[in-house]
């Protein structure tokens, strides 16, 4: 199979001038979608995912080239843009270079400059994904788009706007372990920098419970040559990794004594000075902290700097538990399914049925959005269905729901009794037929073990 080189969506009015460059471009080893009017245009582009746009100019009268590249910069479709125009004139390549256009080319054409110019967009963009991807590593997989629609989210994402917008360099985030600390960091620092248009600033997240303490200040700080044994060469910290971008410490309420003061003076000082060195070097860095445990308690317990406290609390942010939040639920469920779908193409998996998904809301999450994010993950991976029902979802979620019910329903014994073994083979065959005779998947509906279930199949005469 030959291997696709990219995806071009070509837009031109001339027929000729756009059969001519799509026959040519396909020739090349490119997929090429051609269209010669504007309408639906933005749609039909974003819909199609290209690696690159080719735009003329001049089209019609109602739109022009550079009205769709404003557009399509505006609504942040992806996607790289080469203009293309007759007009040989420096003011229309200057006018459509400042809108956001990669390159242009000049009719007539020349196919061997295009393929060119072309090649040269393309293979820049994928270098840019390989750098997004490599500061990336370590921390595959995190998020950094915030997700809900509860006031107290909705609030959260404002004040984070407003933290971008100022350019605030300190911002503390405190939250239950797994209520997404991180993905909120990594939020303000996507806005900030897009703000900035500087969307490839380092991100640099550092646990401070990961690390001993003996090589902490080595890695925050970095080290000078002959610092102590192994310090064979100069070495950079984390600061200078993240200088033009963010560090965010993690769980910084477990950093010990020593290194708090340290931080406290980078963070006065905006500038770090390496272990064994003499020399303080600057650092244009945004510092974001993250903590499960209460700082003003570990203050008052002598644990916690007060000066450093204070420091860093002055912009706080606290993300609420999920179980304060149930309505946010449902759409981080359908994110991790549509996530985990693609990962693991499982994309028959669609959504959840509607009981499935009250059973998920009811549940407290003592381990936030990270235990959802891991049982929708365990359920893409052992399940091959389309709709994921209350029986493809963990017994534990199940058990809590049938001992609801039961509150809820508060069944009586009637005065005439009941046969119990009637009962009992009644709910089996009702499991059973559920379950689609499938008899691990009724067991755990019966909240039994396969062996019990199977021998009160062969009891009941149900083989």
């Amino acid at each position: 199979m030959t291997m696709i080189k990219g995806r071009i969506f070509l837009l031109d009015d001339d027929e000729l001038i756009s059969s001519m460059v799509a026959r040519s471009l396909r020739k090349e080893g490119y997929e090429v979608k051609s269209e010669t009017g504007t309408e639906d245009i933005i749609s039909k582009i974003s819909t199609w995912c290209p690696d690159l746009i080719m735009l003329d100019i001049h089209l019609d009268e109602e739109k022009s080239g550079l009205d769709i590249l404003g557009e399509l910069k505006r609504e942040e479709i992806p996607g790289e843009v080469v203009m293309l125009t007759a007009d040989a004139s420096a003011e229309s390549a200057i006018t459509a270079m400042k809108l956001g256009a990669a390159d242009y080319l000049t009719k007539p054409f020349n196919m061997a400059e295009v393929q060119l110019v072309i090649r040269k967009v393309i293979e820049k963009e994928r270098l840019k994904e390989e750098v997004r991807y490599l500061r990336k590593v370590g921390t595959i997989g995190v998020q950094d788009q915030m997700i809900g629609e509860s006031a107290a989210m909705v609030e959260l994402m404002e004040k984070a706007e407003k933290l971008a917008e100022a350019h605030v360099q300190n911002v503390l985030i405190t939250g239950e372990s797994g209520t997404g600390k991180e993905v909120a960091a990594r939020y303000i620092h996507n806005r900030l920098h897009a703000r900035r248009g500087d969307e490839y600033a380092p991100f640099i997240a550092v646990n401070c419970t990961a690390l001993p303490e003996q090589l902490f200040e080595s890695e925050l700080f970095g080290h000078v040559k002959g610092a102590f044994t192994d310090a064979r060469n100069d070495k950079k910290g984390m600061f200078e990794l993240a200088n033009g971008g963010t560090i965010l410490l993690d769980e910084i309420g477990d950093m010990a004594a020593n290194l708090q003061s340290k931080l406290l003076r980078v963070l006065e000082d905006r500038s770090v000075r390496r272990l064994g060195g003499k020399t303080d070097l600057p650092v244009d860095v945004s510092v974001i902290v993250t903590t499960n445990t209460r700082l003003d308690e570990a203050v008052n317990l002598g644990k916690f700097r007060t000066d450093l406290f204070y420091r860093l609390n002055a912009f706080p942010l606290h993300i609420p538990p999920l179980r304060e939040r149930r309505e946010d639920i449902p759409l981080l469920a359908r994110h991790f399914l549509q996530l985990f779908a693609q990962k693991y193409l499982k994309r028959a998996i669609r959504e959840f049925s509607p009981e499935a998904e009250r059973i998920l809301c009811a549940h407290d999450w003592k381990g936030n959005c990270r235990e959802l994010r891991n049982v929708i993950e365990r359920i893409v991976v052992l399940e091959n269905v389309e709709t994921i029902l209350p029986e493809h979802l963990p017994a534990a979620l199940l058990k809590e729901e049938f001992v609801e019910r039961r509150r809820a329903t508060g069944f009586v014994l009637p005065e005439q009794g009941i046969c119990l073994e009637e009962v009992e083979r009644d709910l089996i065959v009702q499991a059973l037929k559920r379950a689609e005779n499938n008899q691990t998947k009724a067991a755990k509906l019966l909240d039994l073990s396969y062996d019990s279930l199977r021998y009160r199949i062969k009891k009941y005469g149900l083989v």
